[in-house]
């Protein structure tokens, strides 16, 4: 079984805002592409992508979800919530010390959680260890694969500093992910995580996840529910009622 480090120099991860994440699928799309030719990988398979069951590997999901504020009445109107979903690089990280053959470690110098997969035999316990479903088995490979913080580009000196972020960072149109070291509290992910109300997904699993959440702040003003909703609607059992009703008096005046 691999041993976690004691500590780490620094503890590189991402701050995602659920409050400007739009689900645009943006971050989704560039980590593919990056991890499909950039030069320390061995890309991610793409299986029969437009047949009728298409099957591979990505590093990035992004979840949409419809919630119901409490509160009753027209604020408690469904409103959609876009979720990304990758590894968060945790300090405890379970699917390292479940590893029965190293394949999976967390570097001392920055807290990435990486996977040698050279060394990888396809078990698949990280996966079941993992419990934010984080990893996934390459289908033609048989490796596990899994976020790397784009390792190839943060250390790249050959690119623009600019360009020295994750790639779903690099992309996100507006700026909803952010990358930093959360060991220097004066980082911009450690001031946003303070000052934003930053959270850990699932904290009471004591994984203690690198990556922080930030949630959607308040809205101006609650939703206000159109004057012809009661038109919008066809009440069951009451067909002069609603919009079927309200056609049907239209109709009869032509």
């Amino acid at each position: 079984m691999t041993t976690l480090p004691k500590s780490t120099a620094r503890q590189l991860g991402l701050v995602i805002d659920l409050d400007t994440c739009v689900g645009c699928q943006a971050c989704v799309t560039a980590c593919k592409g990056w991890n499909d030719q950039g030069p320390a990988v061995a890309g991610l398979s793409d299986r029969d992508p437009y047949g009728a069951e298409p099957d591979g590997a990505f590093l990035n999901r992004v979840h949409s979800y419809q919630v119901a504020p409490d509160g009753g009445g027209a604020a408690s109107l469904a409103q959609t919530v876009t979720f990304p979903r990758s590894c968060l690089h945790c300090q405890d990280a379970p699917c390292v010390t479940v590893c029965p053959t190293g394949a999976s470690y967390k570097r001392a110098e920055d807290g990435i959680v990486l996977v040698n997969e050279a060394a990888c035999i396809g078990c698949g316990l990280c996966a079941w260890a993992c419990p934010y479903g984080a990893r996934e088995m390459d289908p033609s490979a048989q490796v596990m694969k899994k976020c790397t913080l784009c390792i190839d580009r943060i250390y790249n000196e050959t690119l623009p500093e600019v360009d020295r972020e994750p790639a779903c960072v690099r992309t996100c149109p507006t700026g909803a992910r952010h990358f930093g070291d959360f060991a220097d509290p004066e980082s911009e992910v450690s001031r946003l995580t303070r000052d934003r109300g930053g959270y850990d997904l699932m904290p009471a699993l004591g994984t203690r996840p690198t990556n922080k959440y930030l949630p959607p702040r308040p809205k101006d003003r609650p939703v206000e529910v159109s004057p012809l909703s009661p038109l919008l609607e066809i009440r069951a059992g009451d067909p002069a009622e609603g919009l079927a009703g309200w056609l049907d008096r239209i109709l009869r005046k032509i």
